[in-house]
């Protein structure tokens, strides 16, 4: 049990390593120290820790990949897109891919000179899989995809787009969740930037499938394999969410204790008075617990536990964001006026924090989940 809950020394030194790394990085710059940072952590094997071995990466599972968002996110140089192109995308490929796929793929997805964008979000679904209304038919030996994706991060700098659609397969013939790689240039294929209100790198995008044509190959698994071959990428997905969470709260807090600390406005530095302390202290035992969960998911899925860790990756995703609000309100809470200055920094947090309550799938949904599941009560939706 101890590799589960302690780092081993290997983490332990590429915690160090990720955090020393980081921590080196301007960000005085709006975009460049982004696109550099991801540069620098492919050719440093950050990228691809959990992709197999013989394809470039470390084969270390989501536990090891999870480490380096969770320290990056602390260092504030989160790379949100470690959640999409190694994790969900080639987690998948790395699953369910033909041998092709692997070859042409994996390598660039590990060493990070290859993005791959994740687009399953749809403006009238949500992410509820049964009510997606992309389809994909076939046509021959090619497939012929069409719909609309709304809120998918970094297509403009991804070399591809693995999307969700719905075939018809199997003895029932109901439409079943499938899988498609769909490269950038395709005809057919266009995206428009959504405006938001964010300070993260990544740009969010609606996606436009006009008839897009496919070859054979472009389909990953097969039609008829559904949610288990879905969710064997958004469970990894749910896990880097919560390492993101953690690593945020983790700076936040981090820039709270050192200012209650050292600020004085009587004859005592304000972390003194338990007004201050306590909430703090509330925190980081939020934020220790979560990061335990965040560790049991990523153990259970790296060890194949599936249906166990899709329930363990919704409970620390869920634990995760809420720790995160909390620790981002309070550090603002803590630095006062200081604490909505670009000094400091956290302001800029404070609707990238929210953000984890909802996305990749909302609190809602994850209570709805334990309750129907975990719990055993009657199906609400």
């Amino acid at each position: 049990m101890g590799g589960l809950f302690l780092d081993s020394a290997e983490q332990r030194a590429l915690r160090e390593a990720v955090a020393d790394f980081a921590g080196r990085r301007d960000r005085s710059a709006d975009g460049p120290w982004a696109e550099e940072l991801w540069a620098e952590a492919g050719k440093l094997g950050y990228l691809g820790v959990n992709l197999p071995e013989q394809f470039g990466g470390g084969g270390a599972g989501i536990t090891v990949l999870s480490i380096v968002l969770e320290e990056l996110s602390a260092a504030d140089c989160p790379l949100l897109m470690l959640a999409v192109s190694p994790a969900i995308c080639g987690t998948i490929i790395s699953r369910f891919g033909t041998a092709e796929q692997k070859r042409r793929w994996l390598p660039g997805l590990a060493y990070g000179s290859v993005r791959m964008a994740f687009g399953i979000t749809e403006p009238d679904a949500g992410s509820n899989s049964h009510r997606l209304t992309t389809t994909a038919r076939q046509d021959g030996t090619d497939w012929v995809l069409t719909g609309r994706k709304v809120f998918v991060s970094g297509v403009d700098t991804a070399d591809a787009t693995l999307v969700v659609g719905r075939a018809s397969g199997g003895a029932d013939g109901r439409l079943k969740p499938c899988l498609f790689i769909v490269e950038r240039d395709t005809p057919g294929f266009e995206y428009r930037e959504v405006p938001m209100e964010l300070s993260a790198v990544e740009r969010q995008f609606q996606l436009f499938l006009d008839g897009v044509r496919l070859p054979a190959e472009a389909l990953v698994g097969n039609e008829v394999a559904g949610l288990p071959q879905l969710f064997a990428g958004l469970n990894p997905e749910r896990v880097m969410m919560a390492a993101f969470s953690v690593g945020m709260g983790r700076r936040a807090l981090n820039t709270a204790v050192e200012y209650a600390r050292t600020r004085q406005v009587w004859s005592v530095p304000i972390g003194a008075h338990q007004a201050i302390a306590h909430p703090l202290a509330q925190i980081h035992i939020e934020l220790e617990l979560a990061g335990l969960m965040m560790r049991k998911a990523a153990h259970l899925y790296d060890h194949g536990h599936d249906v166990a860790a899709a329930e363990a990756a919704n409970m620390a995703k869920y634990a995760a964001a809420e720790a995160a609000v909390r620790a981002v309100d309070q550090a603002v809470q803590t630095l006062g006026g200081n604490g909505l200055t670009a000094e400091y920094g956290l302001a800029a947090l404070l609707p990238l924090s929210r953000v984890t309550r909802i996305a990749p799938v909302s609190r809602e949904m994850i209570l709805n989940f334990v309750a129907h599941h975990t719990l055993g009560l009657p199906k609400s939706y």
